[in-house]
């Protein structure tokens, strides 16, 4: 597929505040906005998708001998019979500025231009579901909301072929030998494509039914 490469819009300060934990601290807002438009101004959003055919009855990917493994990921494929594997980043140059800014001892706007980057890949990511979405409805077929490695019971191990077939080297991300992906603001998933609209019973991530109650960017869930 050729190169994605989407408008970055605003960064949402609320949310900015939510990736760095201050939810309910009080926080300076203009500090917080610096960060929002460092972000934006260093951020180079790119990205890239591939698309399989896909076999959710032994969950695999046939034309690439690849196995989902993970009753989560499994679960969520169910009823698809294509997979879009997707990867996105935002590049290194915000995560430059973060490791100054704190070696400059600022400790504060450091972690919320981390967490600014980490809303400008999200918001990347989010961009590229839209137009695999919109490639979706061309072929007739309706996409589930994206799911990565980690999320569930899905093993972090298989980051290592999601970004292999996924093209992350196109965009210039890298796979350490601890599953890191580099530049850190980087983002792959699976999309999966289903026939009918009832096959699909989420179309976005809800943290309600998210098992991963340690994970930072949670949304609150009302009870």
């Amino acid at each position: 597929m050729p190169i994605y490469n989407p408008p970055l819009g605003e960064i949402n300060a609320g949310e900015v505040r939510r990736y760095a934990g201050l939810r309910q601290s009080p926080f300076n807002p203009e500090l917080i906005q610096e960060a929002c438009d460092e972000a934006r101004l260093l951020a180079i959003p790119r990205g890239n998708y591939e698309i399989y055919d896909y076999d959710c009855l032994t969950s695999t990917v046939p034309g690439i001998g690849l196995m989902l493994e993970g009753e989560s990921i499994r679960r969520h494929l169910a009823g698809c019979c294509r997979i879009v594997l997707m990867t996105v980043t935002v590049g290194g140059s915000i995560e430059e500025s973060v490791t100054v800014s704190f070696a400059d001892g600022r400790y504060a706007y450091s972690v919320l231009l981390d967490a600014a980057a980490t809303q400008a890949v999200e918001q990347t990511a989010d961009a590229m579901e839209k137009e695999v979405g919109r490639l979706a409805e061309r072929m007739g077929l309706v996409p589930r909301w994206r799911f990565s490695p980690g999320y569930g019971d899905w093993p972090l191990t298989a980051q290592r072929d999601i970004a292999r077939y996924a093209g992350c080297e196109k965009i210039g991300v890298a796979l350490t030998e601890s599953l890191m992906l580099m530049p850190r603001k980087s983002v792959t998933a699976v999309v999966g494509l289903g026939v009918k609209a009832e096959d699909c019973e989420k179309k976005e991530h809800n943290c309600s039914e998210c098992s991963k109650l340690d994970c930072p960017a949670r949304r609150a869930v009302n009870k």
